[in-house]
């Protein structure tokens, strides 16, 4: 049994900061890719930010130059840090996870459970 626990979300004033951290744990063999996504009301969910397991990193325009992702793979856990945070930042945000559970099996997406940033004017 996988699962992805996120951590770190919260209320913060505009220009703030917070940091998310999201650890995956059970029974892994080998991660892929790992990623941020939110989901705005109103709006469709969206990838934030990704990272292969060598490091490279994507980024949605509208957070490029505030956002960085990063990960430990000694821990299973990759990191949203955000900065100079907008309102428009306000969403649920999900960790996904492309895992492999055993040797040569195929990979397979997991998701967190959602933690919630909400940015005030």
């Amino acid at each position: 049994q996988v699962q992805l626990v996120e951590s770190g979300g919260g209320l913060v004033q505009a220009g703030g900061s917070l940091r998310l951290s999201c650890a995956a744990s059970g029974s892994i063999f080998s991660i892929n890719n790992m990623g941020w996504y939110r989901h705005a009301p109103g709006k469709q969910r969206e990838l934030v930010a990704s990272i292969t397991s060598g490091s490279i990193t994507n980024y949605a325009d509208s957070v490029k130059g505030r956002f960085t992702i990063s990960r430990d793979n000694t821990k299973n856990t990759v990191y949203l840090q955000m900065n100079s945070l907008k309102p428009e930042d306000t969403a649920v945000y999900y960790c996904n996870a492309e895992i492999r559970v055993v040797v040569l099996a195929p990979t397979k997406n997991y998701w967190g459970q959602g933690t919630q940033v909400t940015i005030s004017s």
